[in-house]
Parts: C-alpha cells; structure tokens; sequence
C-alpha cells in the first residue's frame, strides 16, 4: 500500500490568504464554521415579549453552568433585554428556520403567531425548541464591533431527540448523524 507524504504536499502548496482587513473574505470564513441559533427573550413588567435570534451562541463551562452569546454594539434590541432578571435562551429546532429569520426582523412583528411560554421570573421560551435556558447576565466584554455576554444558567430543559438548527455557510442547515466505519 502506497503512503502520501502530506508534509511535503503542504509545504510545496501556497495557501490563497486574503488580508483579514477584506471584510468579505472575513466573513465567509467565519461562514466555514456551523454554529447553533439561539432565541434570547424575556417579558416586560408591562407583558410584553422582546427578543432576538443570535448565531454566535458557545457553552463556556459547567461549573459555574455558563454559556455565552455574541451581540452586535449597535443591536436596538440588547438594551431592552440585558438589565432582565432573567432571560430565556431557546436553542431552535431544525424546524424553526422561519421563527429565527422572524425573530432577526423588525422589532413590531418579531413574535406575530410565534408559541411561546414565560417562567415566573419573565424568561421566555419558545415552544418546541430543542432546549431552554434560564439565564442572567454575568459579564459583558467588549470585543471589536460585538460584545461577548456571558450567561448563568439557572434552570434548563432540554430534548435531545429535537434536531437543532445549525447555521453554516450563511444559510440554514440540518444535521445528518453518521455511523462510524469498523
């Protein structure tokens, strides 16, 4: 059986780098990377429902249970959800493409025929989504034109028989389980 020198393959080939600075070349390589979409919502002391998607969503650790999502500086919506007592963090389902796109529109119509469920503590939670979070606000950190939001979790839920929604190379994505070869 013949073997491939790999070493010598990559150091005879030049990789085509681009300057970070191309914001278009930027973006589609973080477009490489599949990421979960989360729903991030609470309910007012007035009842009503405000949120957001977010595809920059990463667990951080399990003790303290920490997970972090990254908002856009100049985001309408943070604001009006960041001082909540708490938040709900609903990690979509396969399914739920059209809910995510609606809940990234325009503010007055981000929850027109959306199910949901509020917590006693005025976390909402989107109905049929893979998992909740109950969430607070630990730490904001700023990092360039985002800001990285650190989350404690207090309360969870979560059915892992739900397919999540995966979004990867600017577009929505299912996931397909595959069968390790003996």
């Amino acid at each position: 059986m013949a073997t491939t020198d790999r070493t010598a393959e990559s150091t005879s080939a030049q990789a085509d780098l681009h300057p970070a600075s191309d914001e278009s070349e930027l973006k589609r390589a973080y477009s490489c990377f599949p990421t979960g979409v989360v729903a991030v919502c609470r309910r007012t002391v007035d009842g009503d429902d405000l949120g957001m998607s977010a595809s920059s969503f990463a667990t951080v650790s399990l003790d303290p249970p920490l997970v972090s999502v990254c908002v856009r500086n100049g985001s309408s919506t943070w604001p009006a959800l960041e001082d909540a007592d708490r938040l709900g963090v609903s990690v979509f389902a396969h399914r739920q493409a059209d809910i995510c796109r609606q809940l990234a529109g325009p503010t007055e119509s981000r929850f027109d025929d959306v199910a949901r469920v509020a917590s006693a503590s005025g976390a909402v939670f989107l109905a049929q989504a893979a998992a909740h979070l109950e969430c607070s606000v630990v730490q904001q950190i700023p990092a360039g034109d985002h800001r990285v939001v650190l989350l404690r979790i207090h309360a969870l839920g979560s059915d892992p028989t739900v397919e999540p929604l995966v979004f990867h190379a600017s577009t929505f994505r299912a996931l397909e389980a595959r069968r390790e070869l003996e």
